[in-house]
């Protein structure tokens, strides 16, 4: 039952090239730095990343694209990472963008089993009906597009089929954690964290704060142990570690 890994190296071993992983974060906030740092000092590339956006200011993700290491990304912003729109304008990633949170819940329902739900948003748009560029041909063209989705009617309203996401790993970023792997996220860490890790065959979480299994009281737990595989504990250093992505301070 305990869980720890003793290095973020040890923690991310059998990622293999060509892997898929859910990653969890909102901007900024929440996102594994230091097992995505340990990925990029193994080398591992070719992957396919399911996360709300890819990195910015040279942070968490970016770190991995800015070295050519991710093949595709499904997520729903891309926002002010120039390289990542750089790499998708070029043809040299291929992007799935869907509503954030659609995202979510594809992630949640992968991990609760589910295979698939019909949900509103995007009917209408491209999203349902198919076209969006995946990728382009570095020539301004479409060389991939989105197929178009089953629409449905329930009750007067159509509702489009969306598809339930499982990957072979997960990495997420707790601010408690027990060595059973019970988490504990802070504020809008909580966003894509939980999802992303019901979403992981093999979840790997680095904790701000490791405690002893039962120091953490059941009704607090955001993220039960039984979705979580191995748990890294960060030193004060790592876990003191945030940057800011909009810095806002009163006049």
């Amino acid at each position: 039952m305990d869980k720890v890994v003793a290095t973020a190296l040890e923690a991310v071993a059998d990622v293999p090239d060509g892997a898929s992983l859910a990653v969890g974060g909102f901007g900024l906030s929440g996102v594994p730095n230091v097992l995505i740092g340990a990925l990029y000092e193994r080398g591992v590339a070719g992957l396919s990343v399911v996360s709300n956006n890819c990195g910015a200011m040279e942070s968490g993700l970016a770190v991995l694209l800015a070295a050519g290491r991710i093949a595709r990304v499904t997520g729903s912003y891309i926002g002010a990472n120039k390289e990542f729109a750089r790499q998708y304008l070029a043809g040299e990633l291929e992007v799935e963008l869907i509503p954030q949170g659609t995202l979510a819940e594809r992630l949640r329902a992968g991990g609760a089993g589910i295979p698939a739900f019909y949900t509103p948003a995007g009917v209408g748009t491209q999203v349902a009906e198919g076209g969006l560029p995946w990728r382009y041909d570095g020539s301004g063209g479409v060389a991939v597009a989105s197929p178009a989705k089953e629409v449905r009617e329930f009750d007067g309203t159509e509702y489009v089929l969306e598809r339930g996401i499982r990957t072979d790993f997960a990495l997420v970023r707790a601010a408690k954690g027990d060595r059973h792997g019970n988490l504990v996220f802070s504020k809008s860490a909580r966003n894509f964290n939980p999802l992303a890790a019901m979403a992981g065959r093999v979840t790997i979480a680095e904790v701000e704060e490791l405690v002893e299994p039962g120091r953490i009281d059941p009704d607090a737990v955001h993220l039960p142990g039984i979705f979580v595989q191995r748990v890294l504990a960060l030193t004060a250093e790592q876990a003191a570690d945030k940057k800011i992505e909009q810095r806002t301070v009163r006049s």
